[in-house]
């Protein structure tokens, strides 16, 4: 279906749901799935967030699962007006237009990055992932896969021989080992600086949960504080690692009791997310033609190169970057 017909669908389907109501739409915002967002205006100024959602390509039933689990465990997340699953539209509560992106500035980042971190723990502590899907070790893969297929065969055209190939799998084993080892906790998958939004009140709101999976307890702090769209120095995050650290357990959240074990715990999710994340930023432009993602490639391909230099069982992937570094112009190399 089209996205006018869709459109005309959602339009439809709201003035049945706002009888007698009159108001203004406009696009919100979309995001790297197919779901858009429109942000309505009704005539006595109330505003709400329309989300279109085609039922054939996104399935809403999670986004209502994981927003009743948080919003029991009191975070705060859009609540629901109306909704319809069959033909995936909702109307939502609209958390206004400020992400942390606009916000974070050096001044403000100790402050917003604090509320991230105290919601995160109370995700962690108060969620119970028992009905969520596992982030498991095949998951993992089919994640990472996505970076030898899209970032090295597609974007770069490049074809590893098989001794690179098998350095790469045994690289991409022992982030496996890592993440399955850690305590297992609600994990929202995508906790980054475009799903946190500063509301009116000051508070923190939390957007694009649905994704949401039992997983690694270091993950969602890796999302958060080696972001693919803005970038810290490595002081500042150690700091902002232990500062959590400090909380969750106190918390009673099951971290290592020592920092250093946590910090590699961070450091191993954020790698394997970034072989991801690389894989994605390049399916975007290659196959969908959102090529602005691109621009935020060169921060990832960053974090994995500093991050895998210091651990012995990462290097190869620090040293594969390190071979395709510059070369990214050429076409139909081989390692």
């Amino acid at each position: 279906m089209s996205n006018t017909i869709r459109e005309q669908a959602l339009k439809s389907w709201l003035q049945h749901g706002l009888p007698g109501e009159s108001f203004d739409w406009a696009p919100a915002s979309s995001d790297a799935s197919f779901r858009r967002y429109f942000r309505l205006t009704l005539s006595d100024g109330r505003h709400y967030v329309a989300m279109d959602a085609p039922p054939e390509l996104e399935d809403s039933r999670p986004f209502v699962q994981v927003a009743d689990l948080l919003q029991q465990a009191g975070v705060r997340v859009p609540r629901r007006h109306q909704v319809d699953l069959e033909q995936g539209f909702m109307l939502l509560e609209d958390f206004g237009s400020t992400h942390y992106q606009d916000v974070l500035t050096p001044e403000q980042a100790p402050a917003l990055y604090r509320m991230a971190m105290d919601s995160l723990v109370r995700m962690q502590q108060q969620v119970d992932p028992v009905s969520l899907p596992p982030f498991d070790a095949a998951m993992m893969l089919r994640e990472m896969a996505i970076f030898d297929e899209w970032y090295l065969g597609q974007h770069l055209q490049a074809t590893l021989d098989a001794r690179w190939q098998e350095r790469l799998q045994v690289c991409k084993q022992a982030l496996v080992d890592n993440l399955t080892a850690q305590t297992q906790c609600f994990m929202h998958r995508d906790y980054h600086c475009r799903n946190l939004m500063l509301l009116a009140d000051g508070s923190l709101g939390i957007i694009d949960f649905q994704g949401a999976m039992r997983g690694p307890v270091a993950y969602d702090l890796a999302s958060l504080l080696k972001d693919a769209y803005i970038d810290w120095p490595e002081e500042a995050v150690l700091d902002w690692v232990v500062r959590y650290w400090s909380a969750a357990r106190k918390a009673g959240v099951a971290v290592p009791d020592d920092i250093d074990s946590f910090y590699r715990d961070v450091e191993w999710a954020g790698v394997q997310r970034h072989l991801k994340v690389v894989g994605l930023f390049a399916r975007l432009h290659h196959r969908d033609g959102k090529s602005a993602y691109l621009n935020d490639l060169p921060r990832v391909l960053d974090y994995l190169g500093r991050a895998c230099r210091r651990y012995a069982a990462l290097t190869p992937i620090a040293r594969l970057l390190d071979e395709l570094q510059g070369k990214q112009e050429q076409v139909g190399y081989t390692f």
